[in-house]
């Protein structure tokens, strides 16, 4: 019997330490019928995601002090989030990003600018489904 009550939404974790980007993904996202947590680095998200429970995260590459691999490489060292989506976002789109992304665990890599379409993409492919009446 699954934990989460089918009342529960979608819950997405933005970490972006932009606040261009974190209001504009969380505006798209709630438009969507997403929860939204936002975080402006990845110490305030490793401080935080423990309350957030997010069913998938939104990671920028490029922050200070705590980049997107290094958060990601945690977050997936941890056994209670190690199989939580994460997409990556960044305004560098080599392959060597695309693959250092790969290797710290991230399951897509998403370039910025991205459309309001190709986030919601990137979200709806990598939610694991919730059991429920709603399935999105």
């Amino acid at each position: 019997m699954s934990a989460v009550t089918p009342e529960r939404r979608r819950r997405i974790l933005v970490i972006d330490d932009s606040p261009t980007i974190r209001r504009s993904a969380a505006l798209v996202l709630e438009r969507a019928g997403l929860d939204v947590e936002l975080a402006e680095n990845g110490f305030e998200a490793l401080a935080q995601i423990s309350d957030a429970r997010p069913d998938l995260i939104l990671l920028d590459v490029v922050m200070p002090r705590l980049d997107g691999y290094q958060t990601c490489s945690l977050l997936r060292r941890h056994p209670a989030f190690a199989d939580v989506p994460v997409v990556m976002l960044s305004g560098r789109d080599t392959v060597f990003d695309r693959v250092r992304g790969r290797m710290a665990g991230s399951d897509l890599y998403l370039t910025k600018p991205f459309t309001a379409d190709a986030l919601l993409d990137a979200v709806q492919r990598h939610l694991h489904p919730i059991a429920g009446p709603e399935g999105h």
